[in-house]
């Protein structure tokens, strides 16, 4: 990992693939950060070209291991003293652009910020995608991404303070129901994968029960309905990937028995 460069200050990290639709509205949220680092996992729609020409400095990688993997590998091509750690479909709002500036001349923490997704025509403001309280912004050399698969998490060996950040991450997160339910199932088979590997067992039942409680929740507990159409159609999907990603294990578990 390279040593700090004192003349950049602030590093905004991302590690992406086929985002050319959203990338340049995500770079120009950047305006102030002093460098921004793209790692790229073998684009075929003109990402990295893109980016290149928006000012970002492109690396590619696209020996896919998970995540937290692929987040270790960015980071590691930063040179600030602090990470933003940021996603293609993910907007700094203005409000958050100046605590960000502020939190940098203080001293090390980390810092959560708020995330708020758009969904197919509104925010969604309750099921459990708000809040979304996400660690984003760290020192480099003190914090830095597990090796999970797939919900990478920060780690702090050094038992930095944690604290918050006031103004929205705008999360604009999915382009269709085909992209919605494309990702989710993405997510629920890297789960799978990670879980089979630890050796962990899944059942149909467990499945039935995990994407039941989850709809139940997200739906009921966290006032999805609230949230209209939009969110009715987040709880259903999400409660269908919660039990597929628990019947994918069951498929694993039996094949290698």
């Amino acid at each position: 990992m390279p040593e700090v460069d004192s003349e950049i200050r602030l590093s905004a990290v991302l590690i992406v693939k086929n985002e050319a639709d959203k990338l340049e509205a995500c770079l120009q949220s950047l305006d102030f950060a002093d460098e921004i680092v793209v790692l790229d996992s073998g684009s075929s729609d003109g990402t990295q070209a893109l980016a290149e020409r928006l000012g970002a400095r492109v690396t590619q990688n696209a020996d896919w291991q998970g995540f937290g993997v692929q987040r270790q590998r960015a980071q590691a091509l930063a040179r600030g003293h602090w990470v933003l750690c940021i996603d293609a479909d993910e907007r700094v709002s203005e409000p958050l652009k100046r605590e960000i500036l502020n939190a940098i001349e203080s001293d090390d923490c980390i810092y959560e910020v708020n995330r708020l997704s758009w969904c197919f025509g509104r925010y969604m403001r309750h099921t459990d995608m708000y809040p979304d309280w996400i660690p984003r912004l760290y020192p480099r050399l003190s914090a830095g991404f597990d090796n999970t698969r797939v919900h990478e998490r920060l780690q702090n060996p050094n038992k930095l303070p944690v604290k918050r950040l006031q103004g929205d991450l705008l999360h604009y997160v999915y382009n269709s129901v085909r992209h919605l339910v494309t990702k989710s199932a993405l997510y629920s088979e890297q789960w799978a994968i990670a879980r089979h590997e630890q050796g962990k067992k899944g059942s149909l039942w467990s499945a039935c029960l995990h994407g039941l409680s989850c709809f139940l929740r997200m739906y009921i507990l966290k006032r999805g309905f609230l949230d209209g159409g939009q969110g009715l159609l987040i709880a259903l999907v999400m409660s269908h990937a919660t039990f597929v990603k628990y019947a994918d294990l069951w498929v694993r578990t039996r094949a290698s028995s």
